[in-house]
């Protein structure tokens, strides 16, 4: 598992051994499960025997309370009278699958211990009144920080109707991005890149801009970890400037969604037959709205927006108040005068003008560090027990 991975598997205020398991097993499903959340679930026995364990599979496949108890047939045994620990309220509805609470209590699970209730109003407490109301012992609580962490996205999309941001970079100790010449490549080591490809990997969709498009040509796929799908692509390009023959036309099997701020038929029909969907969405400048656009991809179900874009694009989102997390990078490196920064934004009168974050987590990897910060107060989104 990457590092990445492990500190979002690595919980710090759960006791039980079995929550902290279930947890363990969400975080499996942290390439796989998009855009459902990623869940844990351990099945034990009244003598606290481990009887079946499972996570959420891909979309449109068992979830994890199916999975478990699965692995209890599997295994020649009952799960009559066990314990559920299970990092999400267990669904209530029918989707592509049928209800996981369905599938407990027709096995006799007698306890249901969950992390945190369900935020899709499909589920948000009918999951819990459901097993309660067939005589299922239901806590809520255990876990709780953890599995939000671990679904950020998911959480984000279902109660504020946009994805979470994340913008990503690699600086050097004094800031810098690239050199004035635009070389950048590569400021942060090799493992500082496979761990970027890790938290690229676990989003829905990876955000660039033309402008990124145009100087370094990315494919913006995953490449340095192992993952069963490749997340969406997602371009700011305002005119519909994203030319045939970019590389990232090269990356089979994943979505590109272009944003423009222009109604173009003949360049939309051009990249459409490439195999884009373009989508014109314009702010009163002829931009793109980057708060609509935010709101379009949540409707088309992406819970974690992993941003790769060059200045104007990070310098809009942070002006717009759209960041939810950066992700950073920090080299041992001093690149000296007249280097290229994170964003483009400004310039400040005064310090008090200054997007104040606060420091979620640190970690080194390989020479260099990795920093998480966020805007304070972001991703409160653990709601009361039910």
């Amino acid at each position: 598992m990457n590092s990445q991975a492990q500190q979002a598997s690595e919980p710090s205020r759960t006791s039980s051994p079995f929550m902290r398991s279930a947890l363990s097993y969400a975080s499996q499903a942290l390439y796989r499960s998009n855009p459902n959340p990623r869940v844990g679930c351990v099945i034990v026995s009244s003598t606290g025997d481990v009887l079946g364990v499972g996570s959420t599979q891909a979309a449109g496949s068992a979830h994890a309370e199916v999975m478990a108890l699965r692995d209890v047939a599997a295994r020649g045994l009952e799960a009559r009278g066990a314990t559920a620990y299970v990092t999400l309220e267990p669904c209530s509805h029918r989707g592509r699958t049928g209800p996981c609470c369905d599938a407990l209590i027709s096995a006799g699970i007698q306890r249901v211990v969950a992390s945190v209730s369900d935020p899709n109003p499909l589920v948000a407490g009918q999951g819990f009144a459901k097993l309660r109301a067939a005589g299922v012992a239901v806590e809520v609580g255990e876990g709780a920080e953890e599995s939000v962490e671990l679904n950020v996205g998911f959480f984000s999309r279902m109660i504020r109707g946009t994805p979470w941001v994340r913008l990503k970079t690699a600086i050097s100790l004094d800031g810098a991005t690239a050199l004035q010449n635009g070389q950048s490549q590569w400021i942060t080591s090799p493992q500082a890149r496979a761990d970027g490809h890790a938290w690229r990997a676990r989003a829905c969709a990876v955000l660039t801009g033309i402008g990124t498009v145009l100087a370094d040509d990315p494919s913006l796929d995953v490449r340095e970890v192992e993952t069963p799908r490749q997340p969406h692509l997602v371009i700011v390009d305002s005119d519909l400037r994203t030319p045939a023959n970019a590389r990232l036309w090269s990356v089979s099997h994943r979505s590109v969604l272009i944003y423009t701020g222009i109604d173009a038929p003949s360049r939309k029909s051009h990249l459409e037959a490439l195999g884009a969907q373009v989508i014109t969405m314009p702010d009163a400048s002829g931009r793109v709205e980057l708060a609509a656009m935010l709101r379009d991809l949540a409707q088309r179900n992406v819970n974690e927006l992993h941003v790769e874009a060059g200045q104007t694009l990070n310098g809009a989102l942070v002006e717009a108040h759209l960041v939810d997390e950066v992700l950073a990078y920090v080299a041992p490196k001093l690149l000296g005068a007249g280097t290229r920064g994170i964003t483009s934004w400004g310039p400040l009168q005064s310090l008090q003008e200054s997007a104040t974050l606060e420091f979620h987590s640190h970690q080194p990897v390989g020479p260099d560090l990795r920093l998480l910060a966020r805007p304070p107060g972001r991703a409160a989104f653990v709601p009361r027990a039910s």
